[in-house]
This record gives C-alpha cells, sequence and structure tokens, in this order.
C-alpha cells in the first residue's frame, strides 16, 4: 500500500514536470493558478538540478531530464527498502 502511494506520488510529480515542459513551449500567462502551481511545485527540484549542471548548452534545459532520472531512481530505491523492511 505504501510503495503504491509513493509510486503514484513520484508519477504524479513527473507528469507535472513534463506539463512544466510542454508549457515552457506556448509561454502562457504565468498567473493562472494552475499554472503557477506546476511552477511553484516543479521549481525546487528542477532549481537544484540547474545548479548541479553546467550551463545550458544552445540554450536547451536538461534540467527536466536529470530531475525525471532522479525520480525515477527515488522510486526503485524506496521501493526496493520499504519491501526490505517489510
Amino acid at each position: 500500500m505504501i510503495t503504491q502511494l509513493i509510486s503514484l506520488a513520484i508519477t504524479i510529480y513527473i507528469w507535472l514536470i513534463v506539463a512544466r515542459v510542454i508549457l515552457s513551449f506556448f509561454q502562457p500567462r504565468s498567473y493562472h493558478p494552475i499554472i503557477r502551481f506546476i511552477y511553484e511545485s516543479t521549481e525546487p527540484l528542477l532549481s537544484l538540478c540547474r545548479r548541479i549542471l553546467p550551463r545550458p548548452m544552445m540554450n536547451i534545459d536538461f534540467s527536466p531530464f536529470i530531475a525525471i532520472i532522479f525520480l525515477e531512481i527515488l522510486r526503485v530505491l524506496l521501493i526496493q527498502l520499504l519491501r526490505f523492511l517489510f
């Protein structure tokens, strides 16, 4: 049950990152509540990834890609740890 909840939470967060990437192509009005929620909820992880990565080449931001990889690794590690403990 807990493993499913963790997996669902990580999946939702990954989809928020994907939505942010898609929204970045359209540059919508940032004052819409849903768009603000997407940006505010994903910015902490993406800003951490931007600090780790070198400067973007050709103005391409790879932080969403790195964040998704990190989240998938985190999902696997947490689920394996919970299965080991229980």
